[in-house]
């Protein structure tokens, strides 16, 4: 019988190629492969990008219940130098942060930085005014268009009984008042939401630690239309009518022309 090396060079690479087809993945091989991709998956998941939906209407129009994003991790992470092509930068004001809520331990919240460590900020009649400048906020929305002095003068009108406030806040605020503004401490933000009249926000629980900052989102990668109290229906019922509703529902309810939507 001929060996390969006596064979013809076009006889050589057919016989080649048909041992290497023939050759199959052993499951060891093909266990190591699902690891690999296992392990880069939760290194991406935990290190660089996180899924996050919003679930109320604290960010409209910006940001609408039921968008699902893309959040960037390590922009505002601790610089290394072992990675130096990562874009850090530090926190500024306007951007959109994810964070851990200081007032409920596991709730991840999303709201605008209004004032970074050094700034003063007060409102009055619901204008923004950061270090005595009125602020042009062309994200802002009013969807109530009612007053309440505490959310729409904020600090000059004491926190009262019915206004949300946590006891926490309500004890520490005045701490950090001077001069009728609220003064952003070193290593904290200030954070509301651009539908000001139904944000739940730091007039209401304090400041945002830097610490319990996330990320900031980058896109959204879906959108589907969903009722607003539907992050409070945590039941297994409900959660199976609302994915059965998401099945049935896939085309004519996602947002389309949200898809891919920088968040800025």
């Amino acid at each position: 019988m001929a060996t390969n090396s006596e064979m013809p060079p076009e006889t050589a690479v057919e016989e080649t190629i048909k041992q290497e087809e023939e050759r199959k993945e052993t499951p060891l091989e093909f266990i190591a492969s699902m690891a690999g991709v296992l392990v880069t998956g939760l290194f991406i998941i935990t290190f660089t990008l996180q899924a996050f939906e919003i679930p109320s209407p604290s960010m409209e129009n910006t940001l609408l219940i039921g968008d699902h994003l893309f959040v960037d991790r390590v922009t505002y992470a601790p610089r290394t130098r072992w990675f130096p092509i990562v874009p850090y930068r530090d926190i500024q004001r306007g951007d959109i942060v994810v964070f851990l809520s200081p007032a409920q331990a596991g709730l991840f919240l999303v709201k605008r930085v209004i004032g970074v460590p050094g700034d003063r900020i007060h409102l009055r009649e619901g204008v923004l005014y950061v270090n005595g400048v009125a602020q042009n906020e062309p994200y802002v929305i009013h969807s109530q268009g009612n007053y309440i002095p505490y959310r729409d003068n904020f600090p000059a009108v004491l926190p009262g009984d019915t206004n949300s406030v946590t006891s926490e806040w309500h004890v520490s605020m005045a701490g950090f008042v001077q001069n009728g503004d609220l003064v952003v401490p070193p290593g904290e933000y200030f954070g509301m939401g651009d539908n000001r009249d139904v944000s739940y926000d730091s007039r209401y629980w304090g400041f945002i630690p830097h610490e319990n900052v996330v990320g900031r989102p980058m896109f959204v990668y879906w959108s589907f239309e969903t009722p607003p109290n539907q992050w409070l229906k945590t039941s297994a019922a409900d959660r199976l009518a609302f994915i059965g509703k998401i099945v049935i529902h896939f085309f004519d309810q996602t947002r389309w022309r949200r898809t891919l939507r920088m968040v800025h």
